[in-house]
């Protein structure tokens, strides 16, 4: 190697190592309680289950409530198996009693279901090759009122 070729590799390994250093800090596979105190995805999402190996991204969540009544968004970390992630929460949720509204599948990806009296959206962002995938997951009340806005 000359010393240009030398000069490039040093920066685009210690790029690639600061990018893996800020990975990790930013996903976690549980949820902090108010208390500090770890919790479980069980008793933060009720029986909303995860695929296998993903990881909430804290920063990136919102949960109000915990259990079976929580509303808000969690958003997964999937890894780089997108077609699995997609695959479990097709086959999984209705095995649990959810209905699929509707669902579409691309490089960006929607499902939408319902049980009860609860909705949940599902917007999956495939990652590729490179880069992990992302499911961002929202749970709302079925018939919440909504507020019409009045004219002035």
């Amino acid at each position: 190697m000359n010393g240009m070729q030398l000069l490039l590799w040093a920066i685009l390994s210690v790029a690639g190592l600061a990018g893996c250093a800020n990975t990790t800090s930013k996903t976690t596979s549980v949820g902090v309680g108010l208390d500090g105190q770890v919790q479980n995805p069980l008793q933060l999402l009720g029986q909303m289950p995860l695929p296998p190996g993903a990881m909430i991204r804290v920063d990136q969540s919102l949960i109000i409530g915990a259990g079976d009544n929580w509303v808000g968004r969690v958003v997964l970390d999937v890894g780089r198996d997108f077609d699995a992630a997609y695959r479990f929460f097709l086959e999984t949720y209705p095995a649990n009693g959810w209905t699929v509204v509707s669902s579409v599948r691309g490089k960006n990806s929607f499902m939408v279901m319902t049980r009860q009296e609860r909705t949940a959206t599902f917007e999956m962002v495939d990652g590729g090759m490179l880069a992990s995938s992302v499911v961002s997951m929202t749970m709302a009340p079925r018939n919440a009122a909504v507020m019409v806005p009045k004219k002035p």
